[in-house]
């Protein structure tokens, strides 16, 4: 008796995996047939008893996996087998039907019956926490039905090739790279660069979303904000820009681009913290300086003027485009090779020279580049001046952007606050 009681609990991990995705579905058909609690006629009162039936369905699909795979441990392996073909064969008879009856060829709620069933299985072979998070992940997926379909009738045919981009390098290119070092000095670690690029692009893949979706219905701050996860420059070209006919938010429009390239601290040291977590102590009080000023200049301008929302969506190019994913491959491979050599032909010197160079253009190839090098023999010290380095010049570039190209009337407000926030975060260097 005792030897079958430690079967017990997978049996009934397996009935409570059926129930979680018998609940989702139940009230999906409940939904369907005229929301809980509604009266209807005579006629109709089967429609309550569909639901409660579609529950017990799945409840009892799952103790019958459950059952087959502790029947399969007991007597033959084929059990399992021949429950989940029945099962399948079962649930094939009744699709035909549905098909010829409603012409509905959809197929949703069969496959995920015999996933219930596969489901209990799972519980009974020790698998239980992984049958678990598989229940809760399908209920999920099926629940969100209306805002998956919305979704993807949302996506450009650009956005979706990008999102399928982003799949391919993570579960085909990075595995088949080698992860061995090559090229000059040993600089270059394909398995390595294909870890960074994912990094750089899927933070920036984020910030696009995020105004994608978010777009103008939000207000200048959170605009900002998320345009800079995704690209300050950008930004800063696109506000530039909508100043010279919206005289009237210079102020909001310069704190919201100061904001924006503020947000590049944050981001560099998520990076710094993924890459590298031995770099996050010696960066954050430079990096604080350089993002917490801007914030305070935003909310002072956002308190002083009232309101200000945007009345359109920056352009945003999508980071995860094929061309912009290998500019960043050949950002970083660039980066990796120079950053030995300036160390090699003039020590720390180089790389700082390096550092400003590169933060002129981008400041995370050279943030991910150094990060990455001090796990290989960098100083700390040198790689981290580098990081600093490299973010205040890309501020200063980012501040003589506005004076050029939105004049005056905006840089004393974007221009001012960028150069305050630059000299507050030189101070850095001292604790570096």
């Amino acid at each position: 008796m005792m030897e079958y009681a430690g079967e017990i609990p997978g049996l009934l991990v397996a009935l409570a995996v059926g129930l979680i995705i018998g609940f989702e579905r139940g009230w999906q058909t409940q939904n369907e047939h005229g929301g809980a609690g509604s009266r209807r006629d005579a006629d109709n009162d089967n429609d309550d008893a569909m639901a409660a039936m579609g529950i017990r369905t799945f409840a009892l699909l799952g103790l019958l996996g459950g059952v087959a795979a502790r029947l399969t441990g007991a007597t033959s392996v084929w059990v399992l087998a021949a429950v989940l073909l029945g099962v399948a064969a079962m649930l094939v008879v009744g699709y035909l039907q549905t098909v010829r009856t409603t012409g509905d060829i959809g197929a949703t709620t069969e496959v995920a019956a015999l996933l219930t069933c596969a489901l209990g299985a799972m519980a009974v072979l020790d698998m239980q926490l992984e049958a678990v998070i598989a229940a809760v992940g399908v209920a999920v997926l099926l629940g969100f039905k209306r805002e998956i379909h919305g979704a993807l009738q949302s996506l450009s045919r650009h956005e979706l090739t990008a999102s399928l981009q982003l799949l391919v390098i993570m579960l085909v290119v990075l595995p088949l790279l080698p992860n061995e070092a090559m090229g000059p000095w040993d600089s270059l670690n394909p398995r390595v660069i294909g870890w960074l690029v994912l990094l750089v692009a899927g933070i920036g893949f984020v910030g696009y979303f995020a105004v994608r979706i978010l777009g103008d219905q939000v207000g200048l701050t959170l605009t900002a904000f998320l345009g800079g996860l995704t690209s300050s420059t950008a930004l800063t070209l696109s506000f530039s820009r909508m100043s010279a006919t919206d005289t009237r938010r210079q102020a909001l429009l310069g704190a919201g681009i100061a904001l924006a390239c503020g947000t590049m601290a944050p981001r560099v040291l998520a990076e710094v913290a993924i890459v590298n977590r031995d770099l996050l102590m010696p960066l954050l009080p430079g990096m604080i300086l350089l993002g917490i000023i801007p914030l305070v200049a935003m909310a002072v301008v956002l308190w002083r003027f009232k309101g200000g929302e945007v009345e359109h969506q920056p352009a945003m190019s999508n980071p995860l485009e094929l061309k912009s994913a290998l500019l960043i491959t050949a950002a970083l491979a660039v980066v990796f090779v120079m950053s030995n050599a300036a160390q090699e032909w003039f020590g720390d010197r180089g790389i700082y020279a390096l550092a400003v160079l590169s933060g002129i253009a981008d400041v995370d190839a050279i943030t991910v580049a150094l990060a990455n090098q001090a796990n290989d023999g960098l100083s700390d010290t040198v790689a981290a001046r580098g990081i600093l380095l490299a973010s205040l010049t890309n501020t200063l570039v980012k501040a003589a952007i506005v004076l050029f190209v939105g004049g005056w009337s905006l840089a004393r407000w974007a221009s001012s606050i960028l150069v305050l926030a630059v000299a507050a975060g030189a101070t850095g260097w001292i604790w570096i």
